[in-house]
């Protein structure tokens, strides 16, 4: 028989593997190494990979491991190396260690075994979803069980502490399904914003819906700003007021979360169908009269000129500096540049003489 031939005295016969089964990882099968399983997250082939390929059977289907075909100057060998381990990854090639080359794999076989193992890992995810609601059960009915301030007679619960009261809401929000009504006064700190993004965003991504509240001191803050604009990009709307208001969370219009403590360490939660009717017709008439906002447009010159008009605006009401900074949630200080731009806008020398030329008393200057 001819040396080196399967089945003839030289060479490797084929029945000699006694093996079952395919080879396990790395293994050689009549000289043919396998390699690892074939992975169906490779994916697709890059583009130079592609090339490769094509390489391969422009050669005759079959390159030395040593030398395999040149794809251009542009390609070191490690990344050449690279693209051949990524064929064999996804099952192009075969390394034939016997022989000295890599083998071309008809793409064909590929798919079909690519395809079947696809095929087989969607039924076992649409089993595994069916199975979830069962397997999760118990923990839902431990989760029910652990005791809350809840009050049967529908009167508000108070809760003392940021902590308690963080983790309340963040329980509340996990089972919002419809929407969620949050007015947000003031400035919250970037540390609450990262926590109020997590817990809405997921909310969101189950369909339910978000409005929010701000006042203007929002458009000044940057961290703010992010918050806003991430979560737009997410499907939620906020709009900006400017005028006071008071804190508020509505969930579902089944409970809402309104201070208790002018420090807001201590919040009420109300169950009452009544009393949560009354606070979400207020939260209604403010959205109507709130500012629309498109946040992914906003830069620094364009926030200070929107808060100097805004400023402006409620100067010519004959609001005093203290109001204005009331109304707006901005300091006293922050106003008073405010002011100060618009006085030299103006030419005023007085804040009454500013108010009076704003509300058309001798135009500007």
């Amino acid at each position: 028989m001819t040396p080196g031939i399967p089945g003839t005295p030289d060479g490797p016969s084929l029945g000699d593997t006694s093996l079952d089964g395919p080879p396990p990882d790395g293994h050689s099968l009549g000289g043919l190494s396998f390699g690892p399983p074939f992975d169906p997250d490779a994916g697709l082939p890059e583009e130079d990979a592609t090339r490769l390929y094509l390489a391969v059977l422009a050669a005759g289907g079959r390159v030395p491991l040593d030398a395999p075909p040149p794809l251009g100057t542009d390609l070191t060998p490690e990344r050449q190396q690279a693209l051949l381990e990524q064929l064999v990854a996804i099952g192009l090639m075969l390394p034939n260690r016997i022989d000295g080359c890599y083998v071309a794999v008809s793409p064909r076989a590929v798919a079909e075994r690519l395809g079947a193992d696809l095929r087989s890992r969607a039924t076992r995810l649409l089993l595994d979803a069916g199975r979830l609601p069962a397997a999760l059960d118990p923990l839902a009915r431990a989760y029910d069980a652990v005791p809350r301030p809840a009050d049967r007679t529908r009167q508000a619960v108070y809760i003392d502490g940021q902590e308690g009261i963080r983790l309340r809401i963040a329980q509340l929000v996990s089972d919002c399904r419809l929407e969620l009504l949050s007015a947000q006064p003031g400035l919250r700190p970037p540390a609450v914003l990262e926590l109020a993004h997590t817990q809405d965003r997921r909310m969101l991504s189950r369909g339910a819906t978000l409005r929010a509240l701000y006042q203007p001191v929002a458009l000044t803050e940057d961290s703010a700003v992010r918050h806003a604009t991430a979560m737009t990009e997410h499907g939620a709307q906020l709009r900006v007021l400017d005028e006071p208001f008071l804190r508020l969370i509505v969930i579902d219009r089944r409970i809402a979360v309104i201070p208790a403590a002018e420090d807001h360490s201590r919040a009420a939660f109300v169950e009452d169908p009544a009393a949560i009717a009354y606070l979400v017709a207020g939260f209604e008439r403010d959205w109507a009269r709130a500012e629309q906002v498109h946040w992914h447009g906003l830069d620094s010159r364009t926030l200070t000129r929107a808060i100097t008009e805004r400023v402006g605006r409620l100067l010519a009401q004959g609001l005093t500096q203290r109001a204005v900074a009331t109304r707006l949630g901005l300091s006293e200080r922050t106003v008073a540049g405010h002011i100060s731009r618009l006085r030299d806008l103006y030419g005023a020398g007085t804040l009454f003489q500013l108010g009076w030329l704003m509300r058309g008393g001798g135009g500007r200057g």
